[in-house]
């Protein structure tokens, strides 16, 4: 059985420590938020047994991780996600200036999407970073995303529609070349790196003991915030003895309650993917959209040049200042042009979008003056009436005393 066998982060995190710049304020909540994408790949297991394994400390679990480079793998995943929000399902677009439902229900923007809320069950494999398969499995259907070299396919099986976009295709267009979404499919290692990034000597890293994750003996590495008022109570990451690969990720609200987030396989095999599980051919009859077609339909609409405009008025972004340090740090944000909320039924919001807004909303008030947070079970966010954006892992009293803060 392994030790609780601390280490400061500062310390602990070694050939790591090199990401923590943008990491110190983000990662507390993008891990998270790694929310739309990653943290949808990345699945969760069941633990089983206590193996006994020979003593290890927390630098050298985590020396271990950062030394792990398995190219190949397969295996059964599972995602359970609970962050307090409503289905992100088809409202992926909404929130995009100009944007509309997506073209195909085969596109991987709306699918990955799902992945932010719920259980799921999954089917990856990766040969390398030119090959993953990604298999999001329903009740009586199935909906796979497979990269393979140029080409990435994604299939809807229950509306049989097939999306496909080669790298450069977009050039043309005047869009930057599609590639596979980064971390598709993704592992438990991808969200334990972030975790570490962030660590400094606000963290506090320990080996607890160790389980058995997809028939695996495991080290459970546990890494907390010595800070109150962070939304996030711990990161548990199950490290498989052997390979040094993170098996299990389990995010804990400090709010107590379900894991936010837990994910990991439930069977896993580093063995050779069969070649064949990065061959696609569109089934007989399945409606193919082209990306670039979209891309040019879209452009015809006046969609692309209505969020091209709106992006470029990021110019007056007068970039963010970080309020607090460590799992308490604060972005405050200035929105460009100083605008806040639409009011209700202004239209500028889709309908389904201001739901979706008003459902995490509260009132707040205080020497900034008035505005709206926004809550999950992790990030908060606080859009001040004048236009002032204040984020982070913390809870709505922390945002309102880091607005006042600022004032």
């Amino acid at each position: 059985m392994a030790p609780n066998d601390s280490a400061e982060t500062n310390e602990a995190t070694g050939t790591v420590v090199g990401r923590r710049k943008a990491a110190r304020y983000i990662v507390p909540f993008a891990v998270a938020g790694v929310a739309a994408a990653t943290i949808g790949l990345v699945p969760a297991l069941a633990d089983s047994g206590d193996p006994d394994l020979p003593d290890v400390t927390a630098q050298e679990l985590i020396e271990k991780i950062a030394a792990s480079d398995e190219q190949q793998l397969s295996g059964t995943v599972k995602v359970s996600t609970d962050l307090g929000i409503p289905s992100l399902g088809g409202l992926a677009g909404s929130f995009a200036p100009g944007a509309g439902p997506a073209d195909s229900s085969a596109a991987p923007e709306s699918k990955l999407m799902d992945l932010a809320s719920g259980t799921h069950t999954l089917r990856v494999a990766v040969d390398g970073p030119e090959k993953q398969r990604l298999s999001i499995l329903g009740e009586g259907s199935e909906y796979s995303l497979v990269h393979n070299g140029d080409d990435v396919w994604g299939y809807d099986s229950a509306s049989d529609e097939v999306y496909h976009a080669e790298s450069g295709g977009n050039e043309r267009a005047g869009g930057k070349a599609d590639k596979a979404p980064k971390g598709v499919p993704g592992t438990p290692k991808e969200l334990a790196e972030e975790a570490l990034a962030a660590a400094d000597d606000t963290t506090s890293v320990t080996v607890d003991g160790t389980a058995q994750v997809a028939g695996r003996d495991a080290y459970k590495l546990v890494i907390k915030p010595k800070q109150s008022g962070s939304t996030i109570g711990s990161v548990t990451v199950a490290v498989d003895a052997s390979t040094g690969v993170p098996l299990k990720f389990t995010l804990a609200p400090s709010s107590g309650g379900k894991a936010a987030v837990d994910a990991g396989f439930t069977q896993v095999d580093f063995a050779k993917p069969d070649a064949s599980s990065f061959s696609f051919t569109p089934p007989k009859g399945a409606k193919v959209t082209e990306a670039d077609e979209m891309q040019a339909e879209a452009e015809k609409k006046g969609a692309a040049d209505k969020a091209r405009k709106d992006l470029g008025a990021l110019e007056d972004f007068q970039g963010l200042n970080v309020i607090g340090k460590g799992w308490n740090a604060v972005a405050e944000i200035d929105v460009p042009g100083g605008a806040g909320l639409p009011a209700t039924g202004s239209g500028d919001v889709p309908a389904q979008a201001q739901q979706f807004l008003d459902a995490l909303g509260d009132k707040v008030t205080g020497d900034f003056g008035s505005g709206t947070v926004f809550k999950t079970r992790l990030v908060n966010a606080l859009l001040t009436d004048d236009g002032k954006v204040y984020v982070g892992a913390v809870t709505k009293d922390a945002l309102v005393k880091a607005a006042d803060a600022a004032k």
